[in-house]
C-alpha cells in the first residue's frame, strides 16, 4: 500500500524544500570544514548507529570512488561478491576471491562488513539451477553451502542476509527451487545452519517493498513472530528501500520499523537508493532529499533500526538506469562524486539526531 499526494501538493512542498536550499552555498561554506572533519559514518555512530554503502569488485579499480567510499562510511555490503553463483560455481568448490577482495578493502578502510547474501532464487549457478533434486539432497546442498560461506567469513562479517526475498508483493511465499522442492521449513533450516556456523552473526531476513505496511510486510511480520515462537535464530529484518517517486513514500515506515522492533529483532535499512523519471530537475531532487531524510529520521526514531546502507553512494555505478530505463539519479552524490541535496539532508537528520 501507498500513500499518494496530488501534484500540487507534491511541488508546493518541494518548492517549500527549495526555498530552504536557496541559503545551501552560503551554510555550505560555513560547514566545509566542518564536512572534512565529520563524516556520515561518524555521524551515525553518534547515534548508536551505523552509516554505510555497497560496493561491487569492479567499483574498487575506480580509485576516487573506492577512496571516497572508505572515507565517508563506516560500513559496506558487497553487492555480488559474497552471492551463490560467485562463492560455489560449481558444487562443493567455493572460490571467496570476489568477497575477500571486499572484506580485505573494508578492513584496510576500517569498514564493518554486511554479509549478503546466503539464498536467494536470483543470480544461482547454473549447475544449481539444472539440477533435478529431491528435498533431502537440496536440504543437503542448501546447508554445505551456508555452512562452507558463513564459517569462511566468521568474524570477518558482522550480518547475514540469509534468506533474500522470499515472499511475493500479496505476502504468500515465492516460489523459488527451495520453496517448491523442500517446502517453507527451508526459511527455518537456513537461519538454524548460519547459527551453527557462526553464533555471534546477526542473521537477517531481507526484501524490496516492505518498507511501508502491507501484505508483503505484513507476511514478513507473521513469520518472524513465527520464527521467534519456535526459537529460530533470527535478529533482524533488512528493509531494502529501493524507493521511487513515482510510487509515493511508503506508508506508515516509521510505525513498520517499529512494529518489528517490538517484535525483538533489529532492523536494518539495507539497500537505499531513490530513483527519479529521467530528466533530473531541482524539484524532483529537492523531493528526493526530502525522502531521504525521512527514511533516515523513520530509522533513528526507532531504537532499534541499527543502521542504514545506500546501495552505492554515486549515480556512477548505480544500478537502476540498467534495470529501470528511463530512470536514475538514485544516489546522494551525483555521477562527478559531487553533494546533491539528498546528501545534506541525510547529514542534517544524522547531525540533528546526534547532537
Amino acid at each position: 500500500m501507498r500513500r499518494t499526494r496530488t501534484r500540487a501538493a507534491t511541488l508546493a512542498a518541494a518548492t517549500a524544500l527549495l526555498a530552504g536550499l536557496a541559503v545551501a552555498p552560503t551554510a555550505h561554506a560555513v560547514t566545509a570544514h566542518h564536512h572534512a572533519e565529520t563524516t556520515l559514518g561518524q555521524l551515525a555512530e553518534r547515534t548508536g548507529r551505523y552509516f554505510g554503502s555497497a560496493v561491487d569488485n569492479p567499483e574498487l579499480t575506480d580509485t576516487d570512488y573506492a577512496n571516497l567510499l572508505g572515507k565517508e562510511f563506516d560500513a559496506t555490503t558487497p553487492g555480488n561478491g559474497m552471492k551463490w553463483y560467485a562463492t560455489e560455481p560449481q558444487r562443493g568448490v567455493f572460490d571467496f576471491t570476489a568477497g575477500d577482495e571486499i572484506v580485505n578493502y573494508a578492513k584496510a578502510k576500517g569498514l564493518k562488513v554486511r554479509g549478503h547474501n546466503l539464498l536467494w532464487h536470483s543470480q544461482l549457478p547454473s549447475w544449481l539451477t539444472s539440477g533435478t533434486w529431491t528435498a533431502d539432497e537440496l536440504r543437503s546442498i542448501l546447508k554445505n553451502h551456508i555452512t562452507n560461506v558463513v564459517k569462511h567469513y566468521k568474524g570477518k562479517v558482522f550480518a547475514w542476509d540469509v534468506a533474500n526475498e522470499i515472499m511475493n508483493e500479496d505476502g504468500t511465499y515465492r516460489e523459488n527451487n527451495f520453496y517448491k522442492t523442500i517446502g517453507p521449513s527451508y526459511i527455518a533450516d537456513a537461519l538454524r545452519w548460519a547459527h551453527a556456523a557462526d553464533p555471534k552473526v546477526k542473521l537477517y531476513l531481507n526484501d524490496y517493498n516492505v518498507e511501508g505496511t502491507g501484505a508483503k510486510s505484513d507476511a514478513y511480520y507473521t513469520l518472524i513472530k513465527q520464527l521467534k515462537a519456535d526459537r529460530v535464530p533470527i535478529d533482524g529484518f533488512g528493509m531494502q528501500a529501493h524507493l521511487a517517486l513515482q510510487y509515493g513514500f511508503p506508508y506508515q515506515m516509521r510505525q513498520n520499523i517499529q512494529r518489528f522492533a517490538d517484535v525483538g529483532v533489529d532492523v536494518a535499512i539495507t539497500e537505499l537508493d531513490i530513483r527519479v523519471i529521467l530528466p533530473s530537475d531541482a524539484t524532483k531532487l529537492a523531493q528526493q532529499a526530502d525522502w531521504y531524510r525521512r527514511v533516515t529520521n523513520a530509522c533513528l526514531a526507532v531504537r532499534r533500526c541499527v543502521g542504514i546502507t545506500v546501495w552505492g553512494y554515486s549515480d556512477r555505478h548505480s544500478w537502476i538506469p540498467s534495470v529501470f530505463p528511463g530512470e536514475g539519479a538514485a544516489l546522494p552524490w551525483d555521477e562527478n562524486l559531487v553533494h546533491k541535496p539528498a546528501y545534506d539532508a541525510i547529514r542534517n537528520a544524522l547531525t540533528a539526531a546526534g547532537s
